[in-house]
């Protein structure tokens, strides 16, 4: 027996930038036009959304995927890492067969069920009934066995109201529900997924990994494609780590999400410049130049400890004038979970307009409660719609361990990742002998605890500001 599920050998996909092949109509798209005839026999054609294009033999050519090799296992749930563009969709879409390798093979042993975009595999004049069964006979099942599960997947997909609705007016939270549904219910023996479950809401997410690790205890294969770390390591034994069209790392998860954080940090104390970075997203309007740590009078540290009051510089440029100028901070730990995110629009802290210039603004942490450990800041400059610049884990801070309960035991790691302003008490303990127990505060037994008046997150600045 064949206990392989997924081979790839020497894969290879060499793209043309600026180069486009002659439109076509898919496979997919002809089925759907005969769906079309047998639900409506009106004779009404279906309109494709081609446009023709040309080719440009003169254009640069790159390699989204470059000689990449591996093995899933029958029962595998393997996840798939990397920064954007490295490559993990277009790895997706050859094995899913949407897309043909330039070099290499990759060999699927088993029925795929796949989710690689919002709307993938969807015909949009078709009704959300009409897909579900498109996508079905196409994987190879029958009518019987697709009214079978009808019901569940609406159910799961929370649009038993609008399954005879076209899916073109669907929004893309119900396509992406619709379409997780069809993938994961219509028991394929693998299942391929992208990064899509960031488009739906927690509790979505939440189902949509209960039914994975479901499909993995029934033995089906799940190739697992996914920026949250947090849902890779719980999900994943394995990683794939993909970086520049390779594969970088492949191992346990733990091990290769290490590898892959520590790959962001470009600086410690953020003294360096950021301008070098080319793993940057945004219109440009508005750059990061560099980031300091500062204590409370505005002077440079050389470590963090637990309880510190520290402060955040963050320096940019300003390219051209910008409206509701918004900067944010987001914590990671090292297995890039996020621990907490803050932003200056948030925290009452509005800049009406900005004009081309240099200037920082600073976030103010009167009260840093993270244990000990290493953790990664992303930074991002703009407002949604209007992105200026992310830098995605461009620093990492390590938080040295400090004796802030003043009982000479310290802090310690393995209480998890924030600690407590808290105190212990009681007046009613069954006692031998003495029965006074000394409540002890958090500043070494005042009755209250130091944090007790401390002021929230705060922002300060040096702007380049016009009404």
């Amino acid at each position: 027996m064949n206990h392989v599920a997924i081979r790839v050998e020497s894969l290879s996909k060499q793209y043309r930038i600026g180069a486009r092949r002659e439109s076509y109509k898919t496979l997919r798209d002809h089925v759907a036009e005969g769906f079309k005839g047998l639900f409506h026999r009106n004779g009404k054609s279906l309109k494709s959304d081609s446009i023709s294009q040309i080719g440009n033999s003169n254009s640069d050519r790159i390699w989204a995927v470059k000689d990449v090799s591996f093995e899933v296992k029958h029962g595998e749930v393997v996840g798939i890492i990397g920064r954007n563009g490295a490559g993990k969709s277009t790895l997706l879409k050859i094995l899913s067969r949407i897309t043909e390798p330039t070099e290499g093979q990759a060999q699927i042993y088993g029925r795929v069920g796949s989710l690689l975009e919002v709307g993938t595999g969807f015909h949009p004049e078709l009704t959300g009934r009409e897909n579900l069964f498109l996508n079905g006979s196409i994987m190879g099942m029958r009518k019987k066995e697709i009214e079978a599960k009808l019901n569940e997947i609406a159910a799961f997909a929370m649009t038993e109201k609008f399954l005879d609705t076209p899916i073109k007016h669907y929004s893309s939270g119900m396509s992406l529900r619709l379409g997780f549904a069809v993938a994961a219910h219509l028991e394929p023996d693998i299942l391929l997924v992208d990064e899509v479950l960031a488009v739906g809401d927690a509790g979505f997410q939440k189902k949509c990994l209960q039914k994975m690790s479901d499909l993995h205890s029934g033995g089906r294969t799940v190739l697992f494609v996914s920026h949250n770390m947090a849902a890779i390591e719980n999900l994943c034994r394995r990683t794939i780590w993909i970086d520049n069209g390779r594969v970088r790392e492949d191992g346990p998860t733990e091990a290769v999400i290490r590898s892959y954080m520590a790959s962001f940090a470009d600086t410690q104390k953020g003294n360096d410049t950021f301008e070098h970075l080319e793993t940057r997203q945004g219109n440009g309007d508005a750059r990061f130049l560099r980031l300091e740590f500062l204590d409370a009078a505005g002077c440079p540290v050389d470590f963090i400890r637990c309880g510190d009051h520290v402060v955040l510089r963050l320096h940019f440029r300003v390219y051209r004038a910008i409206r509701e100028f918004r900067v944010g901070v987001e914590f990671f730990t090292h297995l890039g979970l996020k621990l907490v995110g803050t932003n200056s629009w948030a925290t009452g802290f509005d800049v009406p307009r900005v004009v081309p210039g240099d200037g920082y603004m600073d976030l103010e942490i009167d009260f840093l409660n993270f244990l000990p450990g290493r953790y990664y800041l992303s930074l991002w400059l703009g407002v949604k719609g209007n992105i200026q610049d992310v830098i995605q884990n461009c620093v990492y801070m390590d938080v040295e361990p400090s004796d802030y309960y003043k009982t000479g035991r310290g802090m310690d790691a393995r209480f998890g990742l924030v600690f407590l302003p808290c105190r212990w008490k009681s007046d009613n303990l069954p006692l031998n002998g003495d029965k006074r127990l000394a409540a002890r505060s958090l500043n070494g037994g005042n009755g209250q605890p130091e944090t007790s008046g401390a002021k929230p997150i705060t922002g300060s600045v040096g702007l380049p500001i016009k009404n």
